[in-house]
């Protein structure tokens, strides 16, 4: 077996991921073609294998550290980037129906043909702002839970994120980092927007020398029709008392 594949499957072991043959062989052809793809497109700035295998795939599925993932339905990523979380995680739990969001189109086109080459089922490709999807009936309220890699404020990615979660659903934040003082000024939009923080955990990312941090949030009301507000307005007037 490949580096790379060993590198995967003990790296999945330590967070009590146990990989099939299938699933090496999907994350590790998902490797190739983000790596090929890189040199006509930027979709990362991570090109090394085992950078990507780490701080790509696994920091991906960590989040099985503060969530069962067996319990759902239906996921949305918000902010999909090449795939991250969404494709990782789909990968894991082939039985999820996942949707996977992203403002720009031609990332969605290499993530359909990730989607094909692996054979994965029960994907939906959403293109367009989260402030705009959000609003669509189709997608409002609609998931059991909400994650996004995606790198914004908290209080900014509630707004994006919250509106898509059912009434008792969860919003997982993957944060890279986080002050008190981001997660108090938050507080307001979060309970404006339908929801309670319930926890915020770190877990240590394999291989690496990185601590990832999950805000994870618990929808208790629905989201007033007011919010999201209209595109690009979260980002520049984040909502604070």
């Amino acid at each position: 077996m490949r580096h790379g594949k060993e590198l995967l499957k003990k790296a999945a072991n330590e967070i009590n991921i146990e990989l099939t043959d299938l699933q090496i062989d999907q994350f590790y052809k998902y490797y190739e073609m983000l790596v090929e793809k890189n040199k006509v497109m930027n979709l990362t700035a991570i090109v090394d294998e085992d950078e990507v295998i780490i701080k790509h795939f696994i920091d991906s599925i960590l989040s099985v550290k503060v969530f069962d993932f067996n319990k759902i339905d239906s996921l949305i990523d918000v902010g999909t980037g090449a795939g991250f979380p969404g494709i990782p995680l789909k990968i894991i739990f082939p039985e999820l129906n996942i949707t996977l969001v992203d403002s720009l189109n031609k990332r969605l086109n290499f993530i359909k043909e990730v989607i094909d080459e692996l054979k994965l089922e029960k994907i939906t490709l959403v293109h367009g702002r989260a402030e705009d999807v959000a609003r669509d009936k189709n997608h409002r309220e609609k998931y059991d839970v909400c994650v996004s890699r995606a790198v914004a404020n908290l209080c900014t990615l509630s707004e994006y994120c919250i509106p898509f979660v059912k009434v008792d659903g969860k919003f997982i934040s993957y944060k890279s980092s986080f002050s008190d003082e981001e997660i108090e000024s938050a507080k307001y939009a979060i309970k404006v927007l339908g929801g309670e923080i319930i926890s915020k955990e770190e877990e240590h990312l394999p291989e690496s020398d990185i601590d990832r941090i999950f805000i994870n949030i618990k929808k208790i009301n629905n989201t007033p029709k007011a919010y999201p507000r209209k595109a690009g307005t979260p980002n520049r007037k984040p909502l604070k008392k």
